[in-house]
Protein backbone atom coordinates (compact mmCIF):
# COMPACT_ATOMS: atom_id res chain seq x y z
CA UNK A 1 0.00 0.00 0.00
CA UNK A 2 0.95 3.31 -0.36
CA UNK A 3 0.07 6.45 1.55
CA UNK A 4 -0.08 9.80 0.30
CA UNK A 5 -0.65 13.45 1.27
CA UNK A 6 -2.22 15.94 -0.64
CA UNK A 7 -2.53 19.15 -0.01
CA UNK A 8 -3.28 22.92 -1.68
CA UNK A 9 -0.36 25.21 -2.03
CA UNK A 10 3.27 24.81 -1.35
CA UNK A 11 4.98 24.54 2.32
CA UNK A 12 6.53 27.95 2.70
CA UNK A 13 8.71 28.23 5.60
CA UNK A 14 11.58 26.51 5.38
CA UNK A 15 12.27 25.31 9.13
CA UNK A 16 8.64 23.22 8.44
CA UNK A 17 10.03 21.88 5.22
CA UNK A 18 12.81 20.60 7.03
CA UNK A 19 11.27 18.61 9.56
CA UNK A 20 8.86 17.15 6.78
CA UNK A 21 11.96 16.28 5.02
CA UNK A 22 13.53 14.49 7.75
CA UNK A 23 10.13 12.55 7.87
CA UNK A 24 9.41 11.18 4.70
CA UNK A 25 13.11 10.42 4.39
CA UNK A 26 12.41 8.08 7.63
CA UNK A 27 9.23 7.12 6.25
CA UNK A 28 10.78 5.38 2.97
CA UNK A 29 12.32 2.36 5.49
CA UNK A 30 8.57 1.54 6.58
CA UNK A 31 6.21 2.00 3.16
CA UNK A 32 5.75 4.17 0.27
CA UNK A 33 5.25 7.62 1.03
CA UNK A 34 4.63 10.69 -1.31
CA UNK A 35 3.48 13.98 -1.04
CA UNK A 36 1.16 15.71 -3.68
CA UNK A 37 0.99 19.58 -3.82
CA UNK A 38 -1.89 20.98 -5.76
CA UNK A 39 -0.77 24.65 -6.95
CA UNK A 40 -2.07 27.28 -5.43
CA UNK A 41 -5.31 28.76 -7.23
CA UNK A 42 -4.43 31.76 -9.57
CA UNK A 43 -6.10 35.28 -8.90
CA UNK A 44 -8.04 33.62 -5.83
CA UNK A 45 -8.46 37.32 -4.07
CA UNK A 46 -11.15 37.44 -6.53
CA UNK A 47 -12.95 34.41 -5.88
CA UNK A 48 -15.68 33.82 -3.26
CA UNK A 49 -14.86 31.11 -0.44
CA UNK A 50 -17.35 29.04 -2.01
CA UNK A 51 -15.70 29.43 -5.40
CA UNK A 52 -12.14 29.03 -3.87
CA UNK A 53 -13.53 25.57 -2.11
CA UNK A 54 -14.83 24.16 -5.51
CA UNK A 55 -12.24 24.90 -7.27
CA UNK A 56 -9.61 23.58 -4.91
CA UNK A 57 -11.73 20.70 -4.78
CA UNK A 58 -12.13 19.94 -8.12
CA UNK A 59 -8.57 19.87 -8.35
CA UNK A 60 -7.97 17.37 -5.39
CA UNK A 61 -10.84 14.86 -7.22
CA UNK A 62 -8.94 14.77 -10.42
CA UNK A 63 -5.84 13.46 -8.11
CA UNK A 64 -7.71 10.68 -7.52
CA UNK A 65 -7.10 7.17 -8.87
CA UNK A 66 -10.08 4.08 -8.82
CA UNK A 67 -9.86 2.15 -5.36
CA UNK A 68 -7.85 5.15 -3.10
CA UNK A 69 -9.32 5.25 0.21
CA UNK A 70 -9.80 9.39 0.85
CA UNK A 71 -8.94 10.53 4.26
CA UNK A 72 -9.57 14.40 4.78
CA UNK A 73 -7.99 15.90 7.91
CA UNK A 74 -10.56 17.56 9.30
CA UNK A 75 -11.36 19.39 12.03
CA UNK A 76 -15.23 17.92 12.48
CA UNK A 77 -13.35 14.46 12.00
CA UNK A 78 -12.35 11.38 14.51
CA UNK A 79 -9.61 11.94 16.56
CA UNK A 80 -7.36 9.36 17.26
CA UNK A 81 -4.57 8.54 19.77
CA UNK A 82 -1.26 7.87 17.90
CA UNK A 83 -1.90 4.32 18.57
CA UNK A 84 -5.16 4.20 17.44
CA UNK A 85 -4.22 5.57 14.01
CA UNK A 86 -1.60 3.08 13.64
CA UNK A 87 -4.14 1.01 14.01
CA UNK A 88 -6.67 2.57 11.47
CA UNK A 89 -2.82 2.24 9.00
CA UNK A 90 -2.25 -0.78 9.96
CA UNK A 91 -6.20 -1.75 8.52
CA UNK A 92 -6.09 -0.03 5.25
CA UNK A 93 -2.79 -2.58 4.91
CA UNK A 94 -3.93 -5.72 5.61
CA UNK A 95 -7.70 -4.44 3.80
CA UNK A 96 -5.05 -4.92 0.27
CA UNK A 97 -5.86 -1.34 -0.59
CA UNK A 98 -3.36 0.62 -2.86
CA UNK A 99 -3.20 3.88 -1.72
CA UNK A 100 -4.63 5.64 1.50
CA UNK A 101 -5.28 9.27 0.53
CA UNK A 102 -4.97 11.85 3.31
CA UNK A 103 -5.91 15.46 2.05
CA UNK A 104 -5.14 18.51 3.68
CA UNK A 105 -7.50 21.49 2.33
CA UNK A 106 -7.22 25.07 0.98
CA UNK A 107 -7.24 28.22 3.94
CA UNK A 108 -11.48 27.69 3.46
CA UNK A 109 -11.94 23.72 4.05
CA UNK A 110 -13.42 21.17 1.56
CA UNK A 111 -16.08 21.81 -0.87
CA UNK A 112 -19.64 19.52 -0.57
CA UNK A 113 -17.81 17.26 -3.82
CA UNK A 114 -14.97 16.73 -1.91
CA UNK A 115 -16.67 15.65 1.14
CA UNK A 116 -19.27 13.55 -0.84
CA UNK A 117 -16.15 11.50 -2.02
CA UNK A 118 -14.39 11.40 0.85
CA UNK A 119 -14.28 7.51 2.72
CA UNK A 120 -13.59 9.16 5.98
CA UNK A 121 -12.53 12.35 8.29
CA UNK A 122 -9.41 13.12 10.63
CA UNK A 123 -8.45 15.57 13.07
CA UNK A 124 -5.70 15.92 14.23
CA UNK A 125 -6.53 17.88 17.24
CA UNK A 126 -9.24 19.87 18.61
CA UNK A 127 -7.46 23.12 18.43
CA UNK A 128 -6.78 24.68 15.02
CA UNK A 129 -3.14 24.51 13.24
CA UNK A 130 -2.00 26.76 10.52
CA UNK A 131 -2.32 24.54 7.19
CA UNK A 132 1.34 24.65 7.05
CA UNK A 133 1.98 22.55 10.25
CA UNK A 134 -0.30 20.57 9.86
CA UNK A 135 1.89 19.59 7.35
CA UNK A 136 4.29 18.38 9.58
CA UNK A 137 2.14 17.03 12.62
CA UNK A 138 0.96 14.66 10.40
CA UNK A 139 4.07 12.89 8.87
CA UNK A 140 5.40 12.52 12.08
CA UNK A 141 2.24 10.96 12.84
CA UNK A 142 2.19 8.18 10.25
CA UNK A 143 5.91 8.13 10.68
CA UNK A 144 5.36 7.20 14.53
CA UNK A 145 2.59 4.77 12.80
CA UNK A 146 5.03 2.98 11.62
CA UNK A 147 7.50 2.76 14.15
CA UNK A 148 4.49 1.62 16.74
CA UNK A 149 3.72 -1.39 14.10
CA UNK A 150 7.50 -2.38 14.03
CA UNK A 151 7.56 -1.83 17.80
CA UNK A 152 10.27 0.26 17.87
CA UNK A 153 11.00 2.89 20.74
CA UNK A 154 10.32 6.02 19.35
CA UNK A 155 6.97 6.37 20.43
CA UNK A 156 7.87 6.19 23.63
CA UNK A 157 10.47 8.78 23.61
Amino acid sequence: MKIQLVMIGKTDEAYLMMGIEKYVQRLKHYIPFEMKVIPDLKKAKNLSEEQQKKMEGDLLVQNLQAGDFMVLLDEKGKEFSSVEFSSFIQKKMVSGLKRLVFVIGGPYGFSDAVYSKANGKISLSQMTFSHQMIRLFFVEQVYRSMTILKNEPYHHH
